[in-house]
């Protein structure tokens, strides 16, 4: 697994600093919104799965766990 570039881990404290200040600092609201969006998420993946078949997606089939890249 490879290290994350500076343009990267800026970009990662960008989108942290903008979640949290949409929720006015609050952590757990901004946590909450975040595992409520993973969930719904999750829910349109499996639905996509049901409802797509596999010559459609050329056999791709959703992951529900994040890979690492392993570059």
């Amino acid at each position: 697994m490879r290290a994350p570039s500076l343009k990267e881990l800026q970009d990662l404290e960008y989108e942290v600093e903008a979640a949290l200040a949409f929720h006015d600092d609050d952590p757990k609201a901004t946590v909450a919104t975040l595992l409520a969006d993973i969930k719904h998420l999750r829910l349109q993946l499996a639905l996509a799965e049901c409802a797509l078949s596999r010559g459609m997606t050329r056999g791709w089939t959703p992951q529900y766990e994040r890979q690492d890249s392993g570059a």
